[in-house]
């Protein structure tokens, strides 16, 4: 990689073109009514930012810093009134800002562009340009201790101007991912002290980067809450909904969630599930090949079918194909932690391969197959192995469930990054499938999920919806109860998570 490609990345170097920072500008101006004594802008760039706030606010004092020299060269030769504008080299990470601070007055505004890269992507490059480790997002465990957690820089910096305007006016306007922004707006609520609003940019347009943006404003107020208001792009004057916290969680639009806040409850007898996990796909995967199989490494096997079961992967739930099936899955329990060595007198072909690849098994590197029998899986229990399922995947952006039956007379998989309820009967799959798929239940759950998620679609999420209040906002409670008292259930151990969706439910509750 060449040396111009290498700083762009660890600088997250993307620099803003004069319109849309003329752009920021206006709606600052128009639809917040912000004229700033002082416009600080602490990573520059180029200047432009500079020049649009030069041009758009015609009495602020305005400061810039950047660590790029040369940058710092061109944003002052651009800049003819000296005397309103002061252009520095700066290493954000290194600057005393509490000084520089302590000798602005009046109404501040922080304007800019933060680097877009992650903590992560620094440590590939053995990148310098990095805060000090810190648990600055309240990491448990070993993340705590090391700071160690993966983080969007831009992340870290917005929350330092946060602590930069605890105890003044002023206001904050970043373009930054639209994740970083949602982090951001739940770490204030708590300080009752911001008012949130954010417009999405089309980042690929102005930055040629395939990722969810926006305009993420932050305003000092003395009565902030969680709410952050979102409009449709950068010319809106008006909100098109509002993002917040209800009930313990950030949910991605208030009205619609109110309108069906009456729907949410655990239901115990209904419990979504993630499919089977094993990360050894080379080995656990294969595709059926004339009399046998067909594994991941190329190779041509004979197994017994004991073990072997139609599997769907995320793709294909996505996509609707729940009909047929392009590939099979090992699965060696029936549930997590049952001893395995009961294969090789069930299937002894199936058991000879998989000591062959034992290397790939005892290669993977999760915690969750430590101390566990050999070739382990997880994401297992009596629910994997009923008939009927409705399933959806975690992955695409769309709530697109599928019913799905048995296929070539055996019952039918996922793999992890799909969700599922599992029942014994088809007329209780197809019934409990009409309610899910009603308007109702589309709306309720689309007001909770953030559809720019890498896996938008959680067990978590899909868990807030009661079914039993969702029958009774149909009036089909008596068909709901009829299942309900059936104890297949509680018999099947639906009940109870294992290990490995535990640690899944925390994770998914701890990055939300």
């Amino acid at each position: 990689m060449a040396k111009k490609s290498i700083d762009k990345w660890q600088y997250g170097d993307f620099q803003t073109p004069m319109e849309l920072a003329q752009k920021v500008v206006e709606v600052l101006k128009r639809n917040h009514n912000i004229e700033p004594d002082v416009i600080i802008e602490p990573t520059c760039g180029k200047g432009t930012f500079i020049r649009a706030a030069y041009q758009g606010f015609k009495h602020s004092r305005i400061l810039g810093f950047d660590i790029n020299k040369e940058y710092v060269n061109e944003a002052n030769s651009l800049i003819s009134n000296v005397e309103r504008v002061s252009i520095k080299k700066a290493d954000f990470f290194k600057t005393d800002w509490k000084k520089i601070l302590s000798r602005q007055f009046g109404y501040i505004l922080i304007i800019g562009n933060p680097p877009w890269v992650t903590s992560s992507e620094l440590g590939i490059l053995n990148s310098k340009n990095l805060p000090e480790k810190s648990n600055f997002q309240n990491r448990r465990g070993i993340d705590a201790i090391t700071g160690s957690g993966n983080f969007d820089i831009s992340e870290w910096m917005l929350l330092q101007h946060v602590n930069w305007l605890l105890d003044r006016k002023g206001a904050i306007a970043l373009l930054c991912k639209y994740a970083v922004a949602r982090k951001v707006m739940r770490q204030v609520s708590t300080e009752h002290r911001f008012l949130g609003h954010i417009y999405p940019i089309d980042a690929k347009t102005h930055f040629g980067a395939s990722v969810d943006a926006c305009l993420f404003i932050l305003i000092t107020t003395n009565n902030g809450n969680a709410d952050c208001e979102v409009y449709e792009s950068l010319d809106s004057t008006k909100p098109d909904h509002i993002i917040g916290e209800r009930d313990g969680f950030i949910v991605s639009d208030v009205a619609l969630y109110e309108k069906w806040r009456h729907l949410r409850g655990q239901d115990f007898r209904y419990l979504w599930r993630s499919g089977v996990k094993h990360d050894c796909s080379k080995v656990m995967e294969l595709e059926p090949y004339e009399d046998g199989f067909k594994n991941g490494l190329g190779e041509r096997v004979i197994l017994e079918r004991d073990y072997i079961y139609p599997l769907l992967k995320s793709s294909d739930v996505g996509n609707g194909r729940s009909d047929s099936f392009r590939k099979v899955v090992l699965i060696t329990q029936q549930s997590v932690g049952e001893e395995t060595l009961a294969i090789k007198k069930v299937a002894p072909k199936t058991w000879k391969y998989l000591l062959e690849h034992r290397e790939y098994l005892d290669k993977r590197r999760s915690t969750i197959y430590r101390n566990k029998p050999e070739f382990s899986v997880f994401g297992i229990g009596a629910y994997t192995f009923k008939d009927w399922k409705i399933a959806i995947s975690g992955l695409y952006k769309r709530l697109k469930f599928n019913l799905v039956g048995p296929l070539k007379g055996k019952t039918v998989v996922f793999d992890d990054t799909v969700n599922f309820l599992s029942f014994e009967t088809e007329s209780e799959a197809r019934f409990i499938y009409k309610l899910i798929t009603s308007k109702p239940s589309f709306e309720f759950l689309d007001s909770m999920i953030f559809w720019d998620d890498k896996r938008p679609i959680t067990a978590d999420i899909l868990r807030r919806l009661s079914l039993k209040e969702l029958a009774k906002e149909f009036g089909v409670l008596e068909k709901y109860q009829y299942w309900a008292r059936t104890p297949s259930a509680t018999a099947s151990g639906q009940l109870v998570l294992s290990i490995a969706e535990q640690k899944s439910h925390y994770n998914t509750r701890a990055s939300s």
